[in-house]
């Protein structure tokens, strides 16, 4: 017997850790700074890690109070009813569910290229098809929503990152409502606003609740993740935000109890920690300018905890970055063969990765007759 044909799925392809890049190279990790996968610099929340340590004695109950108050505390933070809070192992766990509760066989989802691999991946686990539309590098990424509909031919679900990985770059709600607007009636569009915390603009829920000058819509959801700015990519919890006629769906679609005991109760702490969230957004925003002024090559404008630069050669580069103790994240596996991506770090961890990046290309490794040309501007 054998697992049904999936030679149509591909691997996720994660950033590497120090202890992995370590034990290949045979160095000792504490050679290495880890600026690959976006998480962040300062850790998890305190106050999260205190929670986890208390929980830790009841890991053995389902965790079916902490879902509540976890779901019930979510829906305060948005102004939403607690049915429009959809709990999940993570963000990709919300991908998930939403496929779920929307793709029948033979459906489409439309997604950005380059962007999150997971869309599609999870699109074809629920036997949907998938199709691209284009966020072009010569237009530093841009989202308008004419981008979108140029491509757009009926989908069930629309995706959009916002902030976009790997550039960065936003669309801004009135774009996101045209976008909704431009699209069929059954057609949800969904708006990951996985590093929505770095970004200076309003969150897309207010198109779902008909706020900031904007009529409520049915066909918005928003995802969001407690891995990046809450610092819990160790434990796997995000959340959808949906209409308010979804409710009755999450019961019928979502695993039973995925968000753990521990991960409920990190994020009910990790809620109530802004000063943790602030340090951290206030790390990313110092990190992002000393990168664009500092880097010897184009970086593009970004509102998430991290910044996109073209290198030439983001293969060469990478590896070189890595045998000199910066991991950063080869952008090829997005489609960019030309980009590295450097999350954003501490004040000293940014301060390296300046420095080698600059040194690496310094040395002539990487295409630099291939970058964009470095300018003032």
């Amino acid at each position: 017997m054998q697992p049904r044909d999936l030679s149509d799925h591909v691997a996720y392809e994660a950033g590497r850790g120090i202890e992995e890049v370590a034990r290949e190279l045979g160095r000792d990790p504490s050679e290495f700074v880890k600026l690959a996968s976006n998480e962040n610099p300062h850790g998890p929340s305190p106050a999260a890690v205190v929670a986890i340590r208390d929980t830790a004695s009841n890991a053995s109950s389902y965790p079916k109070a902490a879902h509540a108050d976890l779901t019930a505390a979510l829906a305060d933070r948005w102004d939403v009813a607690s049915e429009q809070v959809w709990l999940a192992n993570g963000g990709d766990g919300a991908i998930d569910y939403l496929h779920r509760a929307t793709l029948e066989p033979g459906d489409d989802v439309l997604v950005p290229s380059p962007g999150f691999a997971y869309y599609g991946m999870s699109a074809r686990f629920h036997h949907g098809g998938v199709r691209e539309y284009a966020l072009s590098k010569a237009d530093d990424f841009e989202q308008p929503a004419e981008t979108v509909l140029e491509s757009y031919d009926g989908e069930r679900v629309v995706w959009i990152t916002s902030p976009h990985n790997p550039s960065g770059s936003t669309m801004p709600l009135a774009e996101l409502d045209r976008l909704a607007e431009g699209t069929d009636e059954e057609t949800l569009v969904v708006v990951d606003e996985a590093y929505g915390e770095f970004a200076d603009r309003e969150s897309a829920v207010a198109l779902i609740e008909g706020r900031a000058g904007f009529d409520a819509r049915d066909d918005v959801a928003v995802l969001r993740t407690f891995s990046k700015a809450y610092g819990l990519a160790g434990v796997r919890l995000g959340y959808a935000v949906v209409p308010d006629g979804w409710a009755d769906a999450y019961a019928r679609v979502n695993t039973p109890f995925a968000a753990s005991e521990l991960a409920c109760r990190a994020g009910l702490a990790a809620l109530e920690d802004d000063e943790h969230v602030e340090r951290t957004v206030e790390t990313t925003l110092e990190s992002r300018a000393t990168m664009r002024d500092e880097i010897d090559a184009h970086v593009w404008p970004s509102e998430g905890n991290f910044v996109l630069v073209d290198v030439g050669d983001a293969t060469a580069v990478a590896e070189e970055m890595q045998d000199r103790g910066v991991i950063v994240r080869d952008c090829t596996s997005f489609g960019l063969p030309g980009c590295v991506r450097i999350t954003c770090g501490t004040d000293e961890e940014t301060e390296r990765a300046v420095e080698t990046l600059n040194a690496v290309l310094g040395d002539g490794i990487g295409d630099s007759g291939g970058r964009t040309e470095v300018t003032d501007a």
